[in-house]
């Protein structure tokens, strides 16, 4: 007997097993959650402030959160009558049943004590909603759908980036805010601001002149410090990220997460100086023994006492590096993001900005392309991250030409997209390194002004703030130490400031 090889065919009615795939929600979740609210509007203190309108799956409990969330901030009863009102256009609230609805709502409110349960199921399926949708577009990326074929490294780090957002904030994507979200987060700040000693809101540099003027290192804030050779761009920025890191502190918050109440966790990209040379530059700093004495072994038993004190001290600061030579933008800010997921991150450094590589722009790409796609890369990273970012800088050769050498903005190499990104630019200024190259034949005349000029200047630096979006511009003057590379503060005695011909800053 002959057999077939015609397939059997399926005489059941039409998609009787077909199975249509849902994204995962909980429609009595959420109708329980909002029914505790509008039973009792004090149950929505209990709720996490991760949770808000777009979390929930039906499309009118996100605009019904809302509209209970705004009324309880602005000190408003939140109940079925009031909201009814709100709602009486809303073709999807008539579908459902109106003021019913509502009322159903409320009748069937679970407990109060259970809201915290019914919030983070909600949350926890928006996420997963979430995932499914990040998981879908990196398959279709990794398939080769789109315009274009991007390389799997660039797929990878789109991905990382998305994941860490979605980690971070709980959706993949903010987009809008409205004025009154932004608002609340100005007075947040502003009161962290006044609750604080000195008045800061930012990350305090430890340079008391400066976090004056600056208000200490915003979040999300790019800032770019940038000067000749030898005027000490490293040194400032090693002083800076050491003092925030050695004051670290944080507190425990109730979902057991770290909030740092003081200093930093810091990220120090070192692309010119190994990590060894930067550890020994603050090993110098720390100890105050001199760094040439430290790499010549030309210390005593007391000096080595004080490294060694100075060393354990370090090795407890949360400061970490990474001399990789060659980074890229996306290298760097992928490590950036892992980092922060891992023990969290305050302060990000680069020195400096014009070694990281950009990525592949085409042949027909120049240098201003790639380094406005660097300074673009490191503003996004800060915003991203919710840490101010210190970018260093290389000066071009024009200021030598000068008379007065002090820098100016148009004296950034690419100075286009560094100084139109950047929310501070800060130039490193030390007269002395000048004068004390033009110094005349011993003996005669100009040798002893030249004396008096470098004897008022010896230990004397200025960091001029020549952009500052949040404050005034102008030049804070600080110690310099050569020796150990240290920038402090000056000594603020009104006696001081004339010994040295500096106008008072009282």
């Amino acid at each position: 007997m002959a057999m077939s090889l015609v397939p059997a065919l399926d005489l059941r009615p039409p998609y009787q097993d077909v199975t249509i795939a849902v994204a995962p929600h909980n429609l009595e979740a959420e109708q329980a959650l909002l029914g505790v609210l509008l039973y009792d509007n004090a149950a929505y203190e209990r709720l996490t402030d991760a949770l808000n309108g777009r979390h929930f799956y039906e499309p009118f409990h996100q605009r019904l959160f809302q509209s209970i969330e705004t009324h309880i901030r602005k000190g408003q009863l939140a109940e079925p009558i009031l909201l009814a009102d709100e709602f009486k256009k809303d073709p999807a609230f008539e579908e459902l049943g109106g003021l019913r609805y509502l009322a159903d709502l409320v009748d069937r409110a679970p407990p109060a004590a259970n809201v915290g349960d019914y919030a983070r199921a909600v949350f926890d399926l928006a996420l997963r909603r979430d995932l499914i949708r990040i998981g879908g577009e990196i398959a279709t990326s990794a398939h080769g759908g789109g315009d274009e074929i991007r390389p799997a490294r660039d797929q990878i780090e789109a991905a990382e980036q998305q994941l860490y957002t979605l980690a971070e904030s709980g959706t993949a994507s903010s987009g809008f805010v409205t004025f009154g979200e932004a608002l609340r987060g100005a007075v947040e700040m502003t009161a962290e601001a006044y609750s604080r000693d000195g008045g800061m809101s930012g990350v305090a540099t430890d340079l008391v002149d400066l976090d004056q003027k600056i208000g200490g290192l915003h979040p999300s804030d790019l800032v770019v410090l940038a000067g000749r050779p030898s005027m000490g761009k490293t040194a400032l920025a090693t002083n800076i990220a050491f003092n925030i890191a050695r004051k670290y502190a944080y507190e425990i918050q109730p979902d057991g997460t770290k909030k740092t109440v003081q200093g930093g966790v810091v990220a120090f990209y070192s692309l010119e100086m190994s990590a060894e040379q930067l550890a020994l530059r603050m090993l110098a700093d720390a100890s105050g023994v001199s760094g040439d004495r430290l790499r010549k072994g030309e210390i005593d038993a007391s000096e080595f006492g004080r490294v060694r004190d100075a060393a354990m001290e370090l090795q407890e600061a949360p400061l970490y590096i990474d001399a990789t030579g060659g980074l890229s933008i996306a290298k760097l800010t992928a490590r950036a993001r892992r980092l922060k997921r891992q023990v969290g991150l305050d302060l990000v450094v680069v020195d400096y900005l014009q070694l990281v590589t950009g990525s592949d722009l085409g042949s027909n790409a120049n240098r201003v392309q790639e380094v406005s796609q660097i300074t673009m890369g490191l503003k996004a990273l800060a915003k991203e991250l919710g840490c101010p970012v210190i970018a260093l800088s290389q000066l071009s050769r024009q200021v030598e030409q000068r008379e007065d050498k002090r820098p100016q903005l148009s004296d950034l190499r690419e100075s286009g997209s560094i100084e139109q990104d950047a929310d501070m630019v800060w130039f490193v200024y030390r007269e002395s390194y000048y004068v004390g190259r033009a110094e005349p034949r011993e003996g005669t005349p100009e040798h002893l002004t030249w004396q008096e000029d470098m004897d008022r200047l010896q230990g004397l630096a200025e960091v001029i703030i020549a952009k500052q979006r949040h404050g005034p511009i102008g030049t804070v003057r600080l110690s310099f130490n050569s020796d150990t590379t240290r920038f402090g503060n000056l000594a603020r005695d009104h006696y001081f400031a004339q010994a040295r011909n500096i106008p008072s800053d009282e």
